[in-house]
């Protein structure tokens, strides 16, 4: 005989893991086993009667409120780490750039006139030593003579120092270029000191307004104008702000 529960609870089509304590409490009551058939909850005692007392027709509609219940918290959409909705925010999250990752290195370091170099030819001490890029971006070197370095990036310089070199004079010469003092920076303006200052690798503007004393009373502190590569930029002063070799710095009046 067909036993009908308690109205049948809709259960998910993938498959449940039933508790040992519901297996348990079935084997108790003579329940052979419990399924679903077409909507109706059906039991089945050892020896194949499907009749069933009072009693036992209670414990299965408990039983079937419980493996609703576990049903429905193992198959809820979004709750396991394996769905597809959680595969999708994990993958959102470990594609979205960090702020580490985020942020792009300058570019490299180019020449100027007043940057000191030391320039070292490996075995030839008489070819190495210091040197100071003039006004026309030029490096004088014993026996090639000038080399052009404005504009240039270190690893540029050495390679056309190498290249002068290898044209009758050595064979195979190995070159080091090393920057041994930055070409100085300007600051003008509503500042307290202005005028010329050395540069110090990685400064900022806030670096350079204090040794320059600080702005003035009169002083914009929110933005300065940069002078760089012969283009005026207007920047807003943020500890971010980076300085380079040979920027002159204004920094404006305000007007109320």
């Amino acid at each position: 005989m067909l036993l009908l529960a308690p109205p049948p609870l809709p259960l998910p089509a993938h498959s449940v893991r039933i508790p040992s304590m519901l297996i348990r409490l079935t084997q108790d009551a003579g329940i052979e086993s419990i399924g679903i058939g077409r909507g109706a909850l059906e039991t089945e005692r050892a020896g194949g009667s499907r009749v069933a007392p009072f009693w036992r027709r209670g414990l299965v509609g408990l039983l079937a409120g419980l493996l609703a219940l576990t049903s429905a918290c193992a198959g809820s959409p979004g709750s396991g780490p394996g769905t597809d909705e959680s595969r999708t925010a994990r993958a959102a999250n470990d594609s979205a750039p960090s702020d580490a990752t985020a942020s792009k290195p300058s570019a490299a370091y180019r020449l100027g006139s007043g940057d000191k170099l030391r320039v070292i030819v490996f075995g030839e001490e008489d070819l190495s030593g210091e040197f100071e890029v003039d006004d026309t971006g030029a490096v004088s070197l014993p026996l090639v003579g000038q080399i052009d370095a404005g504009g240039q990036t270190l690893r540029r310089f050495e390679a056309a120092v190498r290249a002068r070199l290898s044209e009758g004079y050595l064979k195979d010469p190995r070159v080091s270029v090393q920057v041994l003092n930055y070409r100085p920076f300007y600051i003008i303006g509503e500042i307290e000191k202005g005028g010329e200052y050395p540069f110090v690798s990685g400064m900022h503007i806030l670096n350079a307004v204090a040794v320059a004393g600080g702005f003035t009373y009169r002083a914009n502190s929110g933005k300065v104008f940069i002078t760089r590569g012969g283009e005026e930029l207007e920047l807003e002063v943020s500890p971010e702000l980076r300085l380079e070799p040979g920027d002159v710095i204004r920094v404006p009046e305000r007007f109320f």
